[in-house]
């Protein structure tokens, strides 16, 4: 089981070619994926396969990445180009001024080549294969320095909710024996009603019968019992699951909210009704939990 929470930090370098990326990663909790990605001007073009290698890793939350590069002053990679324009209209500039002031006013080459904007430093084409292999070196430790933070909170989170669901399971054995005095109760609870009311109760009569009888079936609630003794297998399996249970669980829920609704509607104002409060108590508690899990 792995968090939806998390951070990674990783550095990779070549020293023969000049160049080092720091990759900075971290994720929240969100139902869907989102990348968030923040790179130099320099190496967008490598966006692309960032996002690709936080989706091998990551499946949910969202994912803030942020990445720096590093040129060496001895970098193989990065070349050197001449604004030729501009050299020649300050060659032209300069020849024009020693007219003016006498040969006491001279230029060198060097000198007009120390100017700013002559000389241009071209980066390096990012799309290279070796500044690929650093760049997704430092992604992927970073990503696997993320996802073993998550793994470890989930960790966590496992103990919490695997408690939280015995306790679940709990409360379900403790309900059980008490469902069986819900039909009764709630018949006797009407006879007490149809006398107060002082309205006269034939229990010949086949009408007043069968509609007894349908009372009582709708308040039957062996049926809802059933059902979340199975999403209770269900979740157990979920929370044996190393990943990508976070939608599924999170489904499973709230089918298991709508049993114990249900269940609580038939049997209210019976002595049951403490353990279903208590019982959505924990639930809504789980429910919580859930929204940090992949």
């Amino acid at each position: 089981m792995r968090s939806m929470t998390g951070f990674g930090k990783a550095n990779a370098s070549n020293a023969e070619i000049g160049i080092a990326f720091s990759v900075e990663i971290s994720s929240v909790n969100r139902k869907q994926l989102d990348i968030r990605a923040s790179l130099p001007h320099e190496i967008s073009s490598l966006e692309l396969l960032l996002r690709q290698l936080v989706k091998q890793k990551i499946t949910r939350g969202t994912v803030s990445a942020r990445v720096t590069m590093t040129l060496d002053e001895k970098n193989k990679l990065s070349t050197v180009k001449i604004n030729h324009s501009l050299l020649e209209n300050l060659a032209k500039e300069c020849c024009e001024q020693q007219k003016k002031f006498g040969k006491q006013l001279a230029w060198s080459v060097a000198e007009l080549m120390n100017l700013p904007g002559v000389l241009e430093t071209v980066p390096p084409d990012m799309n290279k294969l070796e500044i690929k292999a650093i760049f997704t070196q430092a992604v992927e430790e970073a990503l696997n320095n993320l996802v073993a933070m998550r793994e470890a909170e989930g960790q966590a989170l496992s103990k919490d909710l695997k408690e939280r669901c015995e306790k679940l399971i709990a409360l379900t054995d403790v309900l059980e024996p008490l469902i069986e005095k819900v039909p009764d109760a709630l018949k006797q609870r009407l006879f007490e009603r149809l006398e107060k009311e002082e309205f006269s109760v034939d229990i010949n009569d086949e009408r007043m019968l069968k509609e007894l009888i349908f009372y009582v079936d709708r308040s039957d609630v062996s049926e809802e019992l059933t059902r979340l003794r199975s999403h209770f297998l269900q979740l157990e399996q979920f929370l044996n699951k190393d990943k990508d249970i976070g939608r599924s669980m999170d489904f499973l829920l709230q089918e298991i909210f709508r049993e114990i609704t249900t269940f609580g509607n038939k049997a209210a104002g019976c002595e049951v009704t403490p353990i279903i409060v208590e019982f959505k108590t924990q639930l809504e508690k789980i429910r919580e939990q859930i929204q940090n899990i992949e």
